[in-house]
């Protein structure tokens, strides 16, 4: 066991009381007056305005939001085990009817700030838990975390990821397994009746993002009916096998990543897909852009769902800035009457701004467009009311009129 870290006071400046009095989450840098009197991530905190009376209680962890999370509003509140399984078991309740669903056995228990501790989110595949710490303060406080989730649920086995470090990218330490029994490899799990290939303890990410989950099944269900599609940025080809499951004459997926063509072929195989009837390139979808526009190629469907920020040898996209652009390539090789489902998890931005972002880029090139429908992030993916831009996705079904 680690050693904990005392309990410090810090005082908040009069500016910010109120805000976190009401419930905002996110302690920021500015918010504080003494952020010199904490020397370790993961302390914790009981935060005072300037005249020495309560505020919130809350943790020290530096993330690229903030630096740290308020836990409670009760000044009495011991941020204990008994605390952490509170929570938990909370969340678990919120979610009582993705349990009882043969047909999904892939979803997210623990949203972070949406649940009542930022930092930190748990995620479930079949009896596996997986629980990844945003920050090194909330991982200094994991024994107490762990031993709440141990307490609070039954499991088969449970799993961590670390995404954090210094330059903030993900630490991989080879020891992703905790507790339980491993894994099998791959972990085959369900969303809406498709089946999915997971690895728990194969880097960063696990083969598939699953805040999209109402989205592929609206793709299969409603669109993707004998048409073709193109899912770019395509990761494991998520999309496209739900794409080839709802009827569609052909799908391309493309994708930077050498990874992605044995990933994405797994993924059909394991749902009866005939891989040699689909498309995998492995390609920068840059360039597959300019080829598919000098083949005068077409397509009924196109996916734009990029990362909000990547940088491959010759370009460097960032969703604030280049979405506008990245659209209108899409839009060049949309057929007329087409559907591009225009995606983004960047959190810098709100929906307001990237239906501008549409607007923009249709306006650009003399087209017209209309919105079929909108998502944001599904019931499991909880979002706290007075955060909202912890509700990051967008996704936007526009038909291409002309």
């Amino acid at each position: 066991m680690q050693n904990e870290a005392r309990e410090i006071t810090l005082t908040v400046k009069a500016d910010y009381v109120s805000a976190y009095k009401s419930g905002y989450p996110l302690l920021s840098k500015e918010s504080i007056l003494d952020w010199e009197k904490v020397e370790q991530e993961g302390s914790i905190l009981t935060l005072v305005d300037t005249k020495n009376k309560f505020v919130a209680k809350a943790y020290y962890g530096i993330q690229n939001k903030g630096y740290g999370w308020i836990l409670s509003l009760d000044k009495e509140e011991k941020i204990d085990t008994a605390y952490f399984s509170k929570k938990i078991t909370d969340a678990i309740a919120y979610r009582e009817d993705f349990f009882s669903d043969v047909t999904t056995t892939a979803f997210r228990v623990f949203n972070g700030e949406g649940d009542g501790i930022g930092g930190l989110t748990i995620d479930y595949f079949d009896g596996y838990y997986l629980v990844t710490w945003y920050s090194l303060g909330i991982y200094k406080l994991r024994n107490k975390i762990l031993e709440a989730l141990q307490k609070s649920v039954s499991f088969k086995g449970i799993y961590q990821k670390k995404r954090f470090n210094t330059k903030g990218q993900y630490l991989d330490d080879a020891d992703d397994f905790l507790f339980g029994s491993k894994a099998p490899e791959p972990l085959i799990v369900k969303e809406n009746g498709v089946n999915f290939a997971i690895y728990l303890d194969d880097g960063a990410m696990v083969g598939v993002f699953l805040d999209q989950r109402d989205v592929r099944r609206t793709i299969r269900d409603k669109y993707a009916k004998n048409k073709t599609f193109l899912n770019t940025f395509s990761y494991t080809g998520a999309f496209s096998v739900f794409a080839a499951l709802g009827g569609a004459t052909k799908t391309t997926s493309v994708d930077l990543a050498k990874r992605s063509l044995a990933k994405t072929q797994e993924q059909f195989r394991i749902n009866a897909v005939d891989v040699e009837a689909q498309e995998i390139i492995v390609e920068d979808v840059f360039h597959y852009f300019k080829y598919a526009l000098r083949k005068k190629f077409l397509f009924d469907i196109v996916v734009l769902d990029p990362p909000s920020f990547a940088r491959s040898k010759k370009h460097t996209f960032s969703a604030s800035k280049d979405y506008v652009k990245l659209l209108k390539e899409a839009i060049g090789i949309t057929k007329k009457g087409g559907i591009i489902v225009a995606s983004t998890n960047a959190a810098n931005f709100d929906m307001m701004r990237f239906s501008d972002f549409i607007s923009k880029a249709f306006k650009e090139l003399k087209g017209k467009y209309k919105v079929e429908e909108r998502f944001s992030l599904p019931k499991d993916f909880r979002v706290h009311e007075k955060f909202k831009e912890g509700n990051y996705l967008k996704v936007v079904f526009i038909r291409k009129i002309s």
